[in-house]
């Protein structure tokens, strides 16, 4: 189904804090303030690596304004945090590992005093040579930038014997591939408001994608019970990852315990991009081997992954590109390594597609090459190579079986993009460089323009849902009847713009066939929600469909139940509806019929609210098999991308986008839209234009005037997204995630049709413009085609 207002009914849906959202009204939490608040800011390092010999804090604290000064020494618990591997200092001690670690913090009348204050600060550094590169952590004799050494993970896929089975094989393809170190450049940076209560608790209102993770790990920092800190986490602007991680809460915090005071912090954009995470570099190198007539036989595969100074999600993040290295395709034997290496770059970690995006764009690269070379059509090649409905999942192990993977490629077979495609297909099969007759004026703009030409190009992608196998992926919720006569559901998933809201909203109508205004959503406060896991992963929607197919039977079963004792109407013709309980009656002429008998608000009165609250507690679904990572629950989705690429300057202009998704049934379909393209946007940026650059471990790129990302005239001219809703019949799971399968795919399949436009294969994002120039030939000048 093309998803439009048109074809998606009535579940077509404005967004609740839509509204708020372009008026500007909404306040986000780094808009919160207090009258007697204080303001925070941290001293980072000068330098990516040194050794500290002394810090000197004593001119900061006598400054003017200055209530506190904080070192390592006022850490009364853990100082570290990290929310798989707590190995980031709060403070740093002896050591500093890149530009963005924390020395010390102040807490000042206003911003400009703690900016001073922070200047007054004196540090004296050993100043060592950074590590910038994981090429140069892994050469002998290198230091160690911590005690296990310079290697965070290892990660390693072996079946059958694939070296042997490439040197029989009829084709390899062998590439290296190089992916950037993206910004998440959300829109609202790091910050928040952290408030001592008089009671002794801590509030917290920070964005976070995990208010009970940050809750954890600031009990350990901070030697604090859980329950004496409360985490209000939403509504967040922007977050795509990059604050899943803790960022500024541990300073605020214990600057505002110190003082006694409100202290707020909020990041400017340069702070956020010297401190803040980034999508792990990596170098992906591929031998694929094939036989003649297209069939994958052997796959090798060695990923090297940045992490940076710190561990956060790098062990997970190259978990998760082992696995998606593979593809969808069945491959008899398999080689595949893994390294996450610490170095003194910026901190890698969590970001949308969670190492998929750079793995799929190695994969679907070497089939492309492998069809350019076999001369078989690109997408027939994967065809032949598909996994079945039933083949187990890249890691071996056992996945749920459904159809989405030949739906989508269905999808793009019949669509009209592709046909388009194969109207002007070289049918050479050669990647060499293009020759006076390769630039034809088939492939031009116009005669008048000969330097113009476009390509279409597309890709395939499995991603997976959920944390995958041994790590702990909790789910769950709370369903109600609150004192106010308001459905009330509660989650500890967050709002960071992915339309959360709206669609619990629209699940909560369709379900107890209620109005928006008998709902009351309660998400992202520590103190008011159960613990049902991340906002990550693209998971929320799908657990919170489970938890709610498990809540609604005793919640509406206890509600009827009631109203018929007091109505004395049989329970079997009472439904839940807009306002209150309905009964349903038939008169003579078999006509269904409806009237309101009791409110909400009435029945609330009728029991005591623990007889009105019900909670759920699960685990996400998992593999059976014991394998590290792996996952059950995929999405499957296709991209067909038109460019035009002007030979000249080198510039790529996306034409058009179409994305076909297959991810169960849509329950927003505006949200679903809204989901994919922005995550194609996302991509779009990763393709052509977005990397933080870093020399010698220091970023270059140090604020938006000189980091680039898509703006409106840099985006496609046409989108389209298709939905596939197919599921298995009775499958208990529901709608999959698609938070991040809009992001993953389309690099590929932009860098194919560039390759068809120009016969020029890139294997390093974003693209270099200078490999698309081609020399201005002299009939070109005389505007006539050669």
């Amino acid at each position: 189904m093309l998803l439009n207002k048109e074809t998606s009914g009535g579940k077509w849906h404005r967004r609740p804090d839509g509204r708020e959202k372009v008026t500007g009204t909404l306040q986000y939490l780094t808009d919160k303030s207090l009258p007697d608040m204080l303001y925070g800011r941290v001293k980072r390092s000068d330098h990516p690596y040194a050794r500290i010999r002394s810090v000197d804090t004593s001119a900061a604290e006598v400054f003017p304004g200055v209530h506190q000064v904080l070192t390592y020494k006022d850490v009364p618990g853990l100082n570290g945090f990290g929310i798989a591997t707590p190995d980031q200092p709060v403070f740093c001690e002896d050591f500093v590992r890149y530009t963005g670690d924390a020395i010390a913090a102040v807490a000042a009348d206003t911003p400009e005093i703690a900016e001073q204050a922070l200047h007054l600060i004196r540090i004296d550094y050993e100043v060592l040579s950074p590590i910038s590169s994981p090429e140069a952590a892994l050469k002998e004799g290198a230091p160690s930038l911590h005690l296990a050494g310079n290697i965070l993970h290892r990660t390693e896929v072996k079946r059958g014997d694939a070296k042997t089975d490439l040197q029989k094989s009829d084709y390899v393809i062998k590439e290296v591939y190089y992916t950037p170190r993206q910004m998440h450049t959300y829109m609202e940076t790091e910050g928040g408001l952290f408030v001592p209560e008089d009671s002794g608790r801590l509030t917290v209102y920070a964005p976070t994608q995990h208010g009970y993770k940050d809750r954890m790990q600031l009990s350990r920092i901070l030697n604090m019970p859980e329950e004496s800190i409360r985490v209000v986490s939403s509504p967040i602007g922007g977050s795509f990852g990059g604050k899943d991680e803790l960022n500024v809460q541990p300073y605020g915090s214990l600057l505002a315990l110190k003082t006694g005071r409100p202290v707020k912090f909020h990041n400017s954009r340069k702070e956020s991009v010297r401190a803040g995470l980034k999508r792990h570099p990596m170098k992906i190198e591929m031998e694929t081997g094939f036989t003649r007539e297209g069939m994958i036989t052997s796959h090798l595969v060695r990923i090297l992954s940045d992490t940076g100074a710190y561990a956060t999600l790098g062990a997970p993040v190259l978990i998760f590109a082992t696995e998606h290295s593979m593809g969808p395709y069945q491959i008899p034997s398999v080689d595949v390594e893994g390294l996450s290496v610490y170095t003194n770059n910026g901190v890698s970690g969590e970001f949308r597609g969670f190492g998929g995006n750079q793995a799929i764009f190695a994969m679907e690269g070497q089939m492309d090459r492998a069809a350019a070379l076999l001369g078989i059509d690109p997408w027939e090649i994967r065809r032949r190579n598909l996994r079945s409905s039933t083949d187990p999942g890249p890691l071996g192990q056992q996945i749920l079986a459904t159809n989405g993977l030949y739906e989508v490629w269905e999808a793009v077979d019949h669509s009209e993009l592709w046909k388009k495609r194969n109207g002007q297909m070289d049918t050479e099969g050669t990647n060499a460089v293009p020759s006076l007759d390769f630039l034809s004026e088939s492939r031009s703009h116009s005669s008048a323009t000969p330097w113009i030409k476009k390509g279409i190009g597309a890709s395939l992608a499995m991603h997976g849902a959920g944390l995958g196998y041994g790590i702990p992926d909790p789910a769950g919720g709370r369903l109600k009847l609150n004192a106010s006569g308001k459905i009330e559901v509660a989650f500890s998933y967050e709002e960071f713009g992915q339309g959360l809201v709206a669609t619990l909203e629209i699940m909560l109508c369709d379900i107890f066939r209620c109005i928006p205004e008998d709902i009351e959503i309660v998400i992202g406060d520590t103190d008011r929600v159960p613990h049902s896991g991340s906002s990550t992963a693209s998971r929320s929607t799908t657990m919170a469909w489970m938890a709610l197919q498990r809540l609604k039977t005793p919640f509406t079963d206890t509600l009827i139940e009631l109203c018929a004792k007091v109505t004395g109407l049989p329970a079997s013709e009472l439904v839940t509806g807009a306002g209150g309980i309905w009964h349903r009656s038939s008169d003579s002429d078999s006509n269904e019929q409806e009237k309101n008998v009791l409110s909400y608000l009435e029945i609330v009165n009728l029991a005591p609210e623990d007889d009105l609250t019900f909670d759920t507690k699960f685990q996400y679904p998992t593999t059976p098999d014991e394998v590290m990572g792996g996952h059950f629950l995929y999405t499957y989705a296709a991209v067909i991308a038109e460019v035009e690429v002007n030979t000249l300057t080198g510039e790529v202009k996306v034409e058009e986008i179409k994305h076909i998704v297959a991810a169960g049934p849509v329950m927003n379909p505006m949200g679903y839209i809204g989901q994919i393209e922005g995550g194609s946007g996302m991509a779009l940026g990763f393709t052509l234009m977005e990397d933080a650059i870093m020399d010698h471990s220091m970023y270059v790129t140090t604020n938006l005037d000189t980091y680039l990302i898509p703006t409106f005239q840099d985006m496609q001219r046409k989108i389209t997204v298709e939905a596939i809703e197919n599921l298995p019949e009775n499958d208990p799971f529901g709608p999959r995630g698609i938070g991040e399968i809009g992001s993953v795919t389309l690099a590929p399949a932009i860098v194919s049709a560039i390759h068809q436009a120009t016969g020029i294969w890139l294997n390093k994002l974003p693209i270099n413009r200078e490999q698309l120039t081609i020399p201005l030939h002299s009939e070109w000048k005389e505007g006539v085609n050669p």
